[in-house]
Parts: structure tokens; sequence; C-alpha cells
């Protein structure tokens, strides 16, 4: 079924107008799987132990898990949904900047980690979505995170698609080893996704469909054992089908904006400089 979403991203240009097709993609036509291939993009970053050695020293996700996530869903969200020039966008990038400038962090793991928004959702929309990617909204998608690295001041964010590609998968082969710390983090944010759907007494029973997701040398590097591939093969099945449903259903008319979600975290509202470790003021622009 095609959309009035879907005709309005024939007309853009995917270099140009990446940042409205980026929105379209996350708030209309793919909301439910970018949602949950940015939160399986997480667990790549688990698995590098330098990565996951300090997210687990600044105890923001081991002590403070579900402020953590709330507050990185929602200075993606509004880079996505207001754009990275917007007063919101770039309020988000230095919140994001000033945050990572008290760490040394290597260029390579900065790249990685944006790599990460990038590939997750285009493999997860390959396996799941209700219509496979267009190649104009691959290219928006790429160009639309590549312009935030720059804004970032990452460096060597090759302008090819393969090349990133190339560097992901040889980044991945040098650097995912298993760590007391990627296990740490790893299960402290599975336990959180999973209470977003189960009480935890289900949780051991929940956390088997999340291994599920995860590739083999994922899985590993975290030190988690227990895939099912009977149980891997049913979630396939099952997500593939909730994607051909999807495809029959009317669109909402309406975006799906993250921003506007209610969260326990912020009852009364967020600032976005307010976002990461401080103490929020509890008030909203």
């Amino acid at each position: 079924m095609t959309t009035a979403y879907d005709r309005e991203i024939l007309q853009l240009d995917p270099v140009k107008d990446h940042c409205r097709i980026t929105f379209l993609m996350a708030t209309c036509v793919y909301p439910f799987d970018i949602a949950r291939a940015l939160e399986l993009a997480l667990f790549r970053t688990y698995a590098v132990p330098r990565i996951s050695a300090l997210l687990r020293h600044t105890g923001e996700l081991t002590e403070r898990t579900r402020k953590r996530y709330d507050d990185t869903d929602l200075l993606l969200s509004e880079l996505i949904e207001h754009g990275y020039d917007s007063p919101q966008g770039q309020a988000a990038i230095e919140n994001i900047n000033r945050q990572h400038a008290k760490y040394t962090i290597r260029n390579k793991d900065y790249l990685y980690v944006l790599l990460t928004f990038i590939f997750e959702p285009i493999q997860w929309i390959a396996r799941f979505g209700h219509r496979p990617l267009s190649e104009k909204e691959r290219l928006a998608w790429f160009h639309f995170w590549r312009a935030i690295g720059v804004r970032m001041n990452i460096q060597d964010i090759h302008d090819e698609y393969a090349e990133l590609e190339q560097f992901n998968r040889s980044y991945e082969a040098e650097c995912f080893h298993y760590s007391n710390s990627n296990r740490c983090v790893a299960e402290k944010t599975i336990d959180l996704l999973l209470g977003f759907y189960m009480p935890h007494v289900l949780f051991r029973l929940g956390r088997p469909a999340v291994y599920a997701l995860l590739d083999r040398p994922l899985l590993n590097a975290l030190g988690l054992s227990g895939q099912s591939i009977w149980l891997s093969r049913v979630l396939t099945r099952a997500l593939r089908l909730r994607g051909r449903i999807a495809s029959a259903l009317p669109i909402k008319n309406k975006p799906v904006m993250r921003t506007q979600l209610r969260r326990p975290t912020y009852p009364e509202g967020y600032r976005i400089e307010d976002l990461g470790p401080e103490k929020p003021t509890q008030q909203r622009d």
C-alpha cells in the first residue's frame, strides 16, 4: 500500500532533503522498526570493552539505566524530529558534544557508535520492515547521520557508504571481545527493555527473546549464552508477519513523536540542555 508519506519521499532528493526524509522514515513510515533497531544498536557498542568500561564507570547505565535510556532517546529524537540545524537540533548536538568532551574517547570508537545508528536500522528494516527501504531512503538516512557526525567533529567519515561498511566490519572483527563490563551494561539494558513489556518475575523468560535478535559474535562478546535457534526462527517469522500486517493496515495520519511520549524520568517535561548526568530541572522548552 503506497501512502502519502511514500509519495512525498519519492518527490524528495536524498542529499538535499535528507532531514525531511529521515523525519518521515522515523515518525511515519517505520516508527516501530527504527525505534527497536536503535535500541538494539546499543548492544553493539557494549561489545567493545573500552566503551562498556567507560559506560560502567560513569554509572549512568548501571545505576540510572532508565534515565540514561530516556536521555539518549530524547537527544536522538530531537535531532530526527526537528533536524540537526534547528534550535532543538543544535541544542542536542551541543549537549552531546559537552557530555563526550569530559572523556578521552578514540575517534574510531566515536565513528563506530555513529555507524551503528546508520546500519542497524537499515538491516532491521531489510529483515522485518513492511517493505524494503528504497535506495533514496537508504541514502538519506546515511547522509543525515553523516552530517551529525561532522557536527560532532568525528573524523574519517567517508562519503562512500561501502567504505563505511568495510570499516564497520573491520572494527567489529578487531574490537569485539568479552569483558565483565560488556555483560554488566548489556544485562542492565536488557532488563530495562523487558520492563517495558512484562513484570520483573517474567524477565527470565523474556531474556532468550532478546538473545534471539542478536548475532553470535555479538552474544559471545557480551558473554550471553543460551540463544535458541528455534526461538530465533519463531521470533523472526513473527516480526516479519508483523511487517506484512502493518503493510495492509491504514497508516497513522499523525507522526509518532518520541519527544512527546510520557516518561517517568521527566514527569513534568525536560529541557534539552539538562539531558544527561546533571540533575534535570524538570522543565521543558
